[in-house]
């Protein structure tokens, strides 16, 4: 498979996190933010690390963004840092953590390479969590103020936002099973941080617009295609109450101005949302944007189980719901590899807005990649997972599904959430005693996919 078996102008990019990446929390004014905090509660990161210094990009942008040229990207999805740029969520901007930004966004642009920045991706202001975070209605309006204050500075070398990054994540594993941060376990009260994660991302997309009406702006869901282990009634049921965690309770406000019944029963908050998710909300949601933003990783199968689920979880209200392996190859991390899923959920985006653009942000990888007596990276198994996951795209594109890109997650090793330093999904290695980037095998399959010049592979030591 080469570049030229996908569509003309489809967008090929990497794409990272800010706390995962930059370093430098505690510099030019940035404030803490909520990953800080959980970083430093005992036994919270697998290997008690931090992203105190990750992998240096705030002072190494040049050469990350270099590296990216000669790889041959089209574009660079990156977040921004709420806490760089208002160090408690509120006031006006620092203008060092602007600065930051403006010179990554300008150093990609003369390097041929579009920059698509992410507002949100899960480092909230501890100083608004210290408030209630997304519990509270206040932080979606606090979040709109930092995104016209964002545009304001950015939007001239900006045009592609996305609001929010897999508001599940920040809802149920934030304050359900308390896996990340702010490691709260709510139960079903959740959800609440669900509704105002949304309706922050409607209220961000009617500031980004208003400020910037040329720009284009989506947003980013993690979706599952979810399967039921059989056929039986308990099974089918199971699917239905984790499709709906998964994907419904985020894809119908979004494309349809209104939350799944069903999951609002399962999660026993019928009365808070018909109290609290009002027709404005709603509205606002549900605005028009220009694309939808899909990570995607592995696929659901689920079976009934019985009433003694382990709690805390993330999906309350469904405890009892049973994740069951179906012999698939699988990744570090345990997921199970299945190309196909990745087609599953752009039909299902595709079935509720037929004519809205759809990129994949996110699709990747973990392995235990190790540097040979060669000093080199031999990654086979991503290599064979992106080949596959290329290839579910392609096969996508001739279903006719509006795929128009795809954002490989990621382009270097870094701290992974909760599991800190202790997996790699990046196609390229990190040493993070020296910061040294080494591109790995399945960097140089990435260029020769993408038809780098042989030159530029030859200066990064890729051909």
């Amino acid at each position: 498979m080469r570049r030229s078996d996908l569509p003309h102008g489809f967008v090929i990019g990497a794409a990272t996190a800010s706390y995962q990446i930059e370093g430098a929390t505690r510099e030019d004014g940035r404030g803490d933010s909520i990953w800080d905090t959980f970083a430093r509660v005992p036994g919270a990161i697998a290997d008690g690390s931090t992203g105190d210094v990750a992998d240096d990009h705030y002072h190494r942008a040049a050469e990350d963004v270099a590296l990216m040229a000669d790889l041959g990207f089209d574009a660079y999805r990156f977040s921004i840092a709420w806490p760089r740029i208002q160090a408690d969520g509120t006031g006006a901007p620092n203008l060092d953590g602007i600065d930051f930004y403006r010179r990554l966004a300008e150093s990609l642009l003369e390097r041929g390479i579009t920059p698509w920045a992410t507002l949100y991706h899960w480092d909230l202001p501890q100083a608004l969590e210290d408030r209630g975070g997304w519990l509270e209605r206040d932080t979606a309006l606090r979040f709109a103020d930092y995104a016209a204050r964002v545009s304001d500075r950015l939007g001239d070398l900006v045009t592609d936002w996305i609001t929010l990054n897999e508001p599940w994540c920040s809802s149920f594993l934030g304050y359900a099973s308390g896996h990340h941060a702010p490691g709260r376990t709510l139960g079903s009260r959740s959800s609440h941080a669900a509704h105002h994660l949304l309706l922050g991302h409607g209220l961000a997309l009617e500031a980004l617009r208003s400020g910037m009406p040329e720009a284009r702006v989506g947003t980013t869901l993690n979706l599952y295609s979810v399967r039921p282990a059989s056929d039986s009634d308990a099974d089918r049921d199971a699917a239905r109450r984790i499709d709906g965690l998964s994907n419904r309770l985020f894809l119908d406000p979004v494309l349809r101005g209104s939350y799944p019944a069903d999951v609002l029963d399962d999660l026993g908050e019928t009365s808070w949302f018909a109290e609290h998710a009002t027709e404005e909300d709603l509205r606002l949601i549900s605005a028009p944007i220009d694309f939808l933003g899909i990570n995607y990783y592995s696929r659901h199968t689920v079976a009934a189980g019985d009433d003694s689920g382990a709690t805390p979880s993330a999906y309350p209200g469904s405890e009892q719901v049973q994740f069951v392996t179906t012999g698939a190859p699988v990744t570090q991390m345990g997921w199970e590899i299945h190309p196909d899923g990745l087609t599953d959920v752009l039909r299902m985006a595709n079935e509720l807005a037929p004519e809205l653009p759809l990129y994949i942000t996110e699709n990747g990888a973990a392995y235990e990649d190790h540097v040979d007596l060669n000093g080199e990276i031999v990654d086979t198994e991503r290599v064979d997972y992106l080949r596959l996951h290329f290839e579910a795209a392609r096969e996508a594109i001739r279903l006719g599904l509006p795929l128009q890109g795809y954002f490989l997650w990621t382009l270097m090793d870094n701290f992974e959430w909760a599991w800190g330093y202790s997996r790699r999904f990046g196609i390229v290695y990190v040493d993070y005693e020296t910061q040294q980037r080494i591109p790995k095998q399945s960097a140089r399959w990435i260029s020769e996919f993408l038809g780098t010049d042989a030159d530029a592979l030859q200066a990064q030591g890729l051909a």
